[in-house]
């Protein structure tokens, strides 16, 4: 086992993911394993990688036929480095809300993805990072500047390192919990309560691996807190603004759809179906249109706090709701004010 580890190694094949199985695994092929966890995998791609020998667990190839147990690590190796590494400048124009020698709050425009990945390796924000800044400091994760990230489909803003002493300093605030991030989002259903927190520890779905899933007891995912409050209620969706506790993957939209309230438009956790209202077909036509209006995830980076690197000073930034957000929610305060309907 150690001779194929070594020969691996000597082979320069490139690591492309690794992910650990997680307690709950049950028994599972890895050709079907891992098309849970990698978009764009076909099962002939996964299986003419493993007859390759380039599907690993625990540094050992398997075949595709190999059933995946809890705590195996998985990984694909190719002869070539992934994409994301080969970073490539590029003159995109962004929209920087603030910048000293230190630090940079870009505003992240819907559709822009944060750095380069699995089918996105061009017009990412780091791609245009790296354009207007030389020498960016990298995380472990080799993304130049970057102490966290929002969804590619969430706008607002962001706050990049411009030194290795702002990456430490800044990654130690989201470490610690200290910064302040609020988002608003439109969630589908009428939220009863006017404020209140949802707790629920968040880890990947066992169902669908694309999706975040809500386990508030146990030892699966990581704790996490969202703290909301609502700001107005417009008949069958409510918008509220969101407070982090914690920063996990797909938080708020996790935890929204755990207490019954999807994000509204949000595809990959169903709330591109109308989720409540009537069965009118005018009603139908008119929740398409806001979908039209708003193609993606009612989720925005409102407002983001934190304490800079150098100076001590805490800093607060906010940003606009992006007109896609705002045309949506104009569209249902006028159906809400011409509506009689019951929520």
């Amino acid at each position: 086992m150690q001779e194929e580890t070594t020969d691996l190694e000597n082979d320069e094949l490139y690591e492309h993911f690794r992910f650990t199985a997680s307690e709950g695994q049950e028994p599972l092929r890895v050709d079907k394993y891992l098309m849970n966890f990698v978009e764009n995998a076909t099962r002939n791609k996964v299986q003419q990688a493993a007859k390759a020998g380039n599907v690993l667990v625990n540094n050992v190839a398997v075949k595709s036929n190999y059933k995946v147990k809890p705590n195996d690590v998985v990984r694909v190796v190719l002869a070539h480095p992934p994409a994301e590494n080969l970073l490539v400048a590029e003159d995109i124009p962004l929209d920087i809300i603030y910048e000293d020698d230190t630090v940079i709050v870009v505003n992240k425009s819907p559709g822009m993805v944060v750095h380069p990945g699995h089918g996105n390796y061009s017009g990412t924000l780091v791609n245009g990072l790296i354009h207007h800044i030389e020498n960016l400091p990298t995380n472990s994760n080799e993304r130049p500047g970057l102490v966290h990230r929002i969804d590619k489909d969430t706008s607002g803003l962001l706050v990049v390192a411009k030194t290795e002493f702002a990456m430490a300093h800044l990654s130690k605030q989201f470490f610690d919990r200290t910064t302040e991030r609020l988002y608003y989002a439109l969630v589908w259903g009428n939220v009863e309560e006017d404020e209140g927190k949802i707790e629920g520890n968040i880890g990947r779905s066992f169902k669908n691996r694309l999706q975040m899933d809500v386990f508030p007891e146990g030892d699966f995912g990581k704790h996490a807190v969202t703290h909301y409050k609502v700001l107005e209620r417009l008949t069958y969706v409510t918008l509220v603004q969101c407070k982090l506790e914690t920063g996990r993957t797909h938080q708020i939209r996790a935890h929204f759809k755990h207490i019954g309230h999807t994000l509204f438009n949000d595809e990959r956790y169903g709330g591109n179906d109308i989720l409540k209202g009537t069965t009118f077909t005018k009603y139908k036509q008119f929740v398409q249109n806001c979908f039209k209006t708003l193609p993606r995830q009612a989720l925005h980076a409102k407002t983001l706090g934190f304490t800079h690197p150098t100076t001590g000073e805490f800093m607060r930034f906010n940003s606009e709701v992006p007109q896609d957000i705002a045309d949506c929610l104009d569209k249902w305060r006028n159906y809400s004010e011409n509506s009689n309907h019951e929520v």
